[in-house]
C-alpha cells in the first residue's frame, strides 16, 4: 500500500521544465508586443493634424484675370463685361454725342496719332499699328517690329502724275504737268529731249517764252512741276521729262508737245483734253 502512494508522487518526466519555460517566455513577448503597440497607438493620436491649406486635395482656385479692352474696344465702364482701362499705349476716347449724353463708355484708340517707321522699313499710321504688326511677324517665327524714328520711312521717289500729250497751234498757251512723291520730299526738274541726238536739255534754258513753277502738294511729301509756254512756236514742240529726285533714288516721266497750223488739225479726243486743262 504504501509503495504504491509513493508510486503516484513521484516527479515529473525531465522533458516538461523546458516546455513550460517556452511557454512563459512566449507569454512575455506577447505581452511586450501588445505594450508596444498601445504606446504606439497612443503617439499617434497625440500628433497634431496638418492644416487644411497643406492638404494636396485644398489646391487653391485659380481666379481667371479679365482682359484690357484692345484698339477699337469699348471702354470706361466701372460695371459689366466692359474693363474701366484700355490695354498700355491706348487710351478711352469718347464721341462728342456720347459727352453730351453724359455716357461713360468709349472706345479705345491709340495714345500716339503720329506716322512711325518700323524697322522693317515700312511706315505705320500710329504705334498701335506698328505693334499689331510686330505681334502678327512674331507670331510667325520673324523677328519683331521696332520703330526707328517718328515719320514716314524714306524711300526713292515715285511719279503719281505722269506728263500726257498736248496739241496746239502755234501763238496759243499750253503746259505739261507732273506730280511726284517721296521721302524726303522729291526735287522736280524738267528737261528737253533733243529730236537730233537724242540729249537733254535743262530747262528753262534762255528761252523767253518758257516758264517752270512747282510747288508741294497736293500730299505730303508730294511736289507738282509745271512746264509753261506761251507763245507756242514750232521749235517748241517735242518730248519733255519730268525728273523727281531725291536722297534715295530717282524716278521721270516724259510727256509731248504737238504743235499744229490748224485747230482742226487736233485729234478730238486730244482737243476735249486740251479744254479741260
Amino acid at each position: 500500500m504504501c509503495g504504491r502512494g509513493l508510486a503516484s508522487r513521484s516527479p515529473l518526466p525531465r522533458t516538461a521544465a523546458p516546455h513550460r519555460a517556452r511557454l512563459v517566455m512566449l507569454r512575455l513577448l506577447v505581452l511586450a508586443l501588445a505594450l508596444w503597440l498601445s504606446v504606439a497607438a497612443d503617439r499617434s493620436a497625440e500628433r497634431p493634424s496638418p492644416p487644411e491649406s497643406e492638404s494636396p486635395s485644398a489646391a487653391p482656385v485659380p481666379v481667371p484675370v479679365r482682359r484690357a479692352p484692345g484698339l477699337g474696344e469699348p471702354c470706361g465702364a466701372r460695371k459689366g463685361s466692359a474693363a474701366a482701362r484700355c490695354a498700355p499705349g491706348l487710351e478711352c476716347v469718347k464721341s462728342k454725342k456720347e459727352k453730351k449724353g453724359g455716357s461713360r463708355t468709349g472706345v479705345c484708340a491709340c495714345k500716339n496719332d503720329y506716322e512711325v517707321c518700323g524697322s522693317d522699313d515700312v511706315s505705320y499710321s500710329t504705334t498701335c499699328e506698328l505693334k499689331a504688326a510686330s505681334l502678327r511677324a512674331e507670331s510667325e517665327g520673324k523677328s519683331a517690329i521696332k520703330t526707328q524714328h517718328k515719320g514716314k520711312c524714306q524711300r526713292a521717289p515715285s511719279i503719281v502724275t505722269p506728263p500726257g500729250e498736248v496739241w496746239n497751234v502755234t501763238g496759243s498757251q499750253v503746259f505739261l504737268s507732273c506730280e511726284a512723291i517721296g521721302v524726303p520730299t522729291p526735287v522736280v526738274t524738267w528737261k528737253k529731249i533733243s529730236s537730233d541726238k537724242g540729249n537733254l536739255l535743262l530747262l528753262p534754258g534762255d528761252q523767253d517764252n518758257l516758264a517752270i513753277q512747282t510747288r508741294g502738294g497736293p500730299e505730303k511729301y508730294e511736289v507738282t512741276g509745271w512746264v509753261l509756254i506761251s507763245p507756242l512756236s514750232k521749235e517748241d514742240a517735242g518730248s519733255y521729262e519730268c525728273h523727281a529726285s531725291n536722297g534715295k533714288g530717282e524716278a521721270s516721266a516724259v510727256g509731248t508737245i504737238h504743235v499744229v497750223d490748224s485747230i482742226s488739225d487736233i485729234p478730238t479726243k486730244k482737243m476735249v483734253k486740251d479744254d479741260e486743262l
